[in-house]
């Protein structure tokens, strides 16, 4: 029994070699750099990085000076730089320091009703805001509350927002950000400087997804770059998320047309044109046959709409009645679908009406 404790006390009490055991902690814990989504890792870090949006980066980089910053209301569509661009700018302002002190940042998915804005919004507006930042340079006296996708918020949120706009100007600034204008209230939107953010153009998406896929060493041909553009519709947060998805994909092989279209649940040219066949052949069951067939393939209709409608205004195969005729019944469905009705049955239903429009000369 005593042979038996000696045994395993004599081998615990040597004495492990320093060098042995920062090896044996090294090799598990190795610093390794954390996986960061490519939209938030070459997301504009100041405002010159910012594409395209010439007039709303001159004035951020006036109020960057010393000059002072109005209430601000960035709208128009996604992934234009919006919110990018006032959180560069915020952190220029305040720098890394003060950041998290100084700016107030609420999203659609957080609570904004006419509670929170009257608790929440309105304490955070009335702290003063002074001091100095930590690298010596100029900090501004006031505040930054960032309201994102403000057109979300309800009517009566809004309407508690317009008065703490006034009474707290002299310590907080407040920037609402949205896609439709016209969903915020008028007296909001006179008390800002609105600013339009527009579509990025083609050749900024090219330099920017090239830019992303040389410091990612993705092979990706200028042909594929072009038709991500076209697909991504002037969104650039959709472009670098598909492009991310596309090299995962891939893993290191060559991006093509083919696996973006896959990717982006775009329908395939090919597939269009059968359907239109199909349509003009004036069978009915062959035009089934090929609805079903789209459906069971996993293709949205929605999606469908939007390429058809881009089909048909640039075909020179139909007259102006036809096209009028068509695009008509497209927006019927496509507001049927929001509603949520049946997939198949509005297919069936777009598809007579093509049908009967391109048989009848």
């Amino acid at each position: 029994m005593q042979a038996f404790l000696k045994g395993p006390a004599s081998i615990s009490t040597k004495p492990v070699p320093a060098k042995e055991k920062s090896a044996a902690g090294s090799s598990g814990e190795s610093k390794r750099t954390k996986p960061i989504p490519w939209v938030e890792k070459y997301r504009p870090k100041n405002v010159d990085e910012v594409a395209f949006q010439d007039e709303v980066v001159a004035v951020l980089k006036k109020s960057l000076e010393g000059a002072d910053l109005p209430n601000l209301l960035f709208y128009g569509p996604p992934g234009t730089g919006k919110t990018s661009t006032i959180l560069a700018a915020a952190r220029e302002l305040f720098g890394p320091d003060l950041f998290r002190q100084r700016v107030l940042e609420l999203n659609a998915s957080d609570e904004r009703g006419i509670q929170v804005i009257r608790e929440k919004v309105k304490a955070f507006a009335q702290l003063t805001a002074s001091g100095s930042r930590s690298d010596g340079k100029m900090c501004p006296p006031f505040k930054i509350v960032i309201l994102d996708e403000a057109d979300s918020m309800t009517s009566a949120a809004q309407a508690a927002l317009r008065r703490t706009m006034e009474k707290e100007s002299k310590t907080t600034r407040f920037c609402l950000i949205c896609n439709y204008i016209s969903r915020i209230i008028e007296p909001l939107t006179s008390r800002c400087s609105k600013f339009r953010f527009k579509p990025l153009s083609d050749n900024i998406q090219q330099q920017r997804l090239l830019d992303v896929s040389e410091k990612e060493h993705v092979k990706i041909s200028n042909e594929a770059v072009s038709y991500l553009v076209k697909v991504s519709e002037g969104d650039l947060r959709k472009a670098i998320t598909f492009l991310q998805s596309a090299t995962r994909l891939m893993g290191g092989k060559e991006i093509t047309e083919k696996i973006i279209t896959e990717i982006a649940g775009v329908i395939p040219k090919e597939t269009i044109d059968e359907l239109l066949l199909g349509c003009q052949s004036g069978s009915f069951e062959k035009l089934e046959i090929l609805a079903k067939n789209l459906i069971n393939e996993g293709f949205a209709v929605a999606q469908l709409v939007n390429q058809l409608h881009d089909t048909v205004v640039e075909s020179e195969d139909y007259s102006d009645k036809q096209k009028s005729a068509i695009v008509e019944k497209l927006a019927e469905v496509d507001k049927c679908l929001a509603d949520g009705a049946d997939e198949f049955l509005q297919l069936m239903s777009l598809c007579a009406l093509v049908m009967q429009q391109l048989t009848q000369n």
